[in-house]
């Protein structure tokens, strides 16, 4: 399992997680911090602007100790409707297609997978990341429009 974290620019880190291992809210909490710490390094031009952070409701996201780091961090939170993998960027548009790419590639190992996925989002065009964070903004409308029913494009 892969935790993407990524934006306007492209990605800024991806943490490959221990296949068996269940991810908790502290687990989640560190990673937050390494986000801080990684956009800080990567996109030092964000350091006195704040950073609008948008996640799922999964429990691990919203547990006490992730929400805690949310604002100590100082990251504003956007609102995502419950059960909405629609308004989720990373499941409608980065994940989408690299799905697509690796249809019927074979790996020996995790290593293997880990080289490819980092390599298949290294090879995009800049402006493809712009594309997933823009497209949102007409999810959103499309799903208050319809009132919160499920938008597929």
């Amino acid at each position: 399992m892969a935790s993407v974290f990524w934006g306007a620019r492209g990605i800024i880190f991806i943490d490959y997680f221990e296949k068996g291992k269940t991810i908790n809210g502290e687990y989640y909490a560190n990673l937050l911090q390494r986000l801080s710490n990684e956009i800080k390094k990567k996109r030092p031009h964000l350091a006195k602007k704040k950073v609008l952070f948008h996640q799922d409701n999964a429990p691990v996201h919203t547990s006490v100790i992730a929400m805690a780091k949310i604002n100590e961090l100082k990251f504003e939170l956007l609102p995502h409707a419950p059960y909405s993998p629609d308004l989720a960027p990373s499941d409608y548009f980065l994940f989408q297609n690299l799905k697509k790419w690796l249809g019927g590639k074979r790996f020996s190992n995790n290593v293997e997978v880990e080289s490819a996925v980092d390599g298949y989002f290294e090879e995009l065009d800049g402006s493809h990341y712009k594309q997933g964070i823009e497209a949102i903004e007409h999810r959103w409308e499309k799903c208050i429009e319809l009132k919160g029913d499920y938008v597929e494009k």
